[in-house]
């Protein structure tokens, strides 16, 4: 009787799957790139406006100084890397990614449509400061305008950060062919950092010049457009049903150990493969024998007790009974995290050079000719940086360590070498600082600032430290992804690739916490970072960037260990 359920089921589900498949290959092609490729366009040009002035925004527009203006940078950044993690969910666990990437976008709109008013109504922004004298204090904002503000700035966030990794899942979903999903994926970051590049050179320079509202109404249009070609694409679109949020699976073996965590069981009861439970029906057995003796608690989670049947006398997936590849699954996660959190240490040394080196610009001489270069443009060197580096690594650095050595450059190879590289751009960051300083009190720009006071040196020094951080960033963030990818168990595969997305915003957020410590704490950090010590905070990031690196080094040497021993 159970054999003869379990047939039918199995029928019922292929008929299902076939059906299924039928509708799948119906949709998709290379004929909806237009409307996801634009839609992403319109988006990234919008995240440029937006994001790389937005400290020059919240000093010259709504008076706040510049610490606080970086502590409130580091946030938005934050939001922007972490809502892809929780996109990422929520398509994978009931509402899809067309569902996810139509609303995203539509709050992102939202956003900036709040930021264009800020910019264009003179009562939602304090008055603006005084430039001839040092002596009057500027208008604070208002409760009902940082209200505005803030609400803008998370609106923004969340819709362009729930769309970022959800539009790449699901531009690949409309492609069978393995190599077509990789085309997709080039055109996916090529897209990405020229619609970045592109506001780094021209909206930003639009915000600076002619007038914020202009600017931010620039990036209005782009995101309306971008939303607008989207839902033209709808009924081209192969859409991907949800298939369950992999960590309920990891929450299901917590529970599972937790309730199981008084059950008193003999060696060779444990040592059994037929005392676990491996699944039923159609589901997909990778593992035949026990599991591993690392995190032998969780191993309880799979045990099969009396009562774990159900009213027909099966065994069957619950919150008191887990399979073995589940709990192998959490296992690797757990072995992963450490690795992964030592790239916190990375982001947050990176997140403050880069909002640091805004604020540094915006006191150094900024011409090039008779143009004056907006502060936040400095940033796209890094950028730039990162996507020449990347090239060169994988056409020419790539295949002669192939050559050479008969092997390929390993995932942890990649990050130790970046590790290296991000420590010698915060040396070459605290060397250039301590010449700004010199510079600033050798013209008397210590005590007698003013805000339109310029230290005489080039801000095109700040090109060397920020390049040099993203040849760090070349290495860095394709190595820890290729790692997440190889690392992360098969359930967690399209969350691996966006783990990143979540180191950086942690990075961001710590990054706000650390630069608030560093100000209360010291007196390197004033709002006149003239009389401060901002290369003292460059030497402090250079020792975090050595430790990361040592604790780095003893972690993966950990992790190469545990494999072998795995292995064996």
């Amino acid at each position: 009787m159970e054999s003869s359920d379990q047939t039918t089921s199995s029928t019922r589900e292929g008929v299902l799957e076939a059906q299924d498949k039928d509708e799948y290959s119906k949709r998709g092609g290379w004929i909806t790139f237009p409307f996801i490729i634009g839609n992403l366009a319109g988006l990234s040009v919008a995240a440029g406006g937006w994001g790389s002035n937005w400290i020059v925004f919240l000093i010259t527009k709504f008076n706040i100084g510049s610490i606080a203006a970086t502590k409130i940078n580091n946030v938005g950044f934050g939001f922007v890397n972490l809502f892809p993690i929780a996109g990422a969910i929520v398509a994978d666990s009931f509402a899809g990614n067309f569902a996810v990437v139509g609303v995203s976008s539509f709050v992102a709109l939202l956003g900036m449509i709040m930021l264009t008013l800020i910019a264009g109504i003179h009562s939602l922004r304090p008055s603006p400061c005084s430039i001839s004298s040092s002596t009057t204090p500027c208008e604070s904002p208002t409760k009902l305008q940082y209200l505005f503000l803030y609400a803008a700035m998370g609106l923004t966030s969340l819709g362009i950060g729930g769309s970022r990794f959800t539009i790449a899942t699901m531009g690949a979903d409309q492609f069978e062919r393995t190599d077509h999903q990789a085309t997709f994926f080039n055109w996916y970051f090529v897209v990405l950092y020229v619609g970045n590049a592109t506001s780094f050179f021209s909206i930003v320079y639009i915000e600076d010049n002619v007038g914020w509202g202009l600017g931010f109404g620039i990036c209005l249009v782009a995101t309306a457009i971008g939303l607008a070609l989207f839902l033209l694409g709808k009924r081209f679109y192969r859409h991907v049903k949800p298939k369950g949020s992999p960590f309920v699976s990891i929450a299901r073996v917590v529970v599972a150990a937790i309730k199981k965590r008084k059950m008193s069981s003999t060696e060779s009861f444990m040592e059994s493969s037929a005392n676990y439970y491996f699944g039923s029906g159609n589901s997909k057995i990778v593992r035949t024998k026990s599991p591993s003796k690392n995190f032998r608690f969780l191993n309880i989670a799979a045990l099969k007790t009396e009562n774990d049947k159900q009213v027909d006398g099966i065994y069957s997936k619950s919150w008191k009974l887990c399979t073995v590849e589940e709990v192998e699954d959490l296992k690797k996660v757990i072995k992963i995290i450490p690795l992964w959190s030592t790239g916190i240490l990375l982001s947050i040394t990176i997140a403050m050079v880069n909002s640091l080196s805004t604020v540094q610009a915006l006191t150094m001489d900024r011409h090039l000719g008779s143009m004056k270069i907006p502060a936040a443009t400095f940033l796209v060197s890094s950028l730039m940086s990162t996507a020449i580096s990347i090239f060169i690594i994988d056409r020419l650095l790539l295949p002669t360590w192939q050559k050479i050595f008969r092997r390929s450059l390993t995932p942890l190879q990649r990050i130790g070498v970046g590790h290296i590289i991000n420590v010698l751009g915060l040396v070459v960051s605290a060397l250039i600082e301590a010449r700004r300083l010199h510079l600033a009190r050798t013209d008397g720009l210590v005590t007698a600032y003013r805000s339109d006071s310029v230290v005489p040196m080039s801000a095109l020094w700040l090109v060397a430290s920020l390049a040099v951080m993203g040849m760090g960033e070349a290495f860095q963030f394709p190595g820890q992804v290729a790692l997440y990818y190889q690392e992360f168990p098969e359930s967690l595969k399209s969350t691996s690739t966006a783990m990143i997305s979540l180191l950086i915003g942690l990075g961001y957020y710590l990054s706000a916490v650390v630069t608030d410590l560093i100000d209360r704490a010291t007196g390197w950090l004033p709002n006149n970072i003239n009389e401060g010590r901002v290369d003292n905070v460059f030497w402090l990031c250079t020792v975090i960037g050595v430790v990361k690196y040592l604790v780095c080094a003893r972690m993966y040497k950990y992790q190469h260990d545990q494999n072998i021993a795995d292995n064996d």
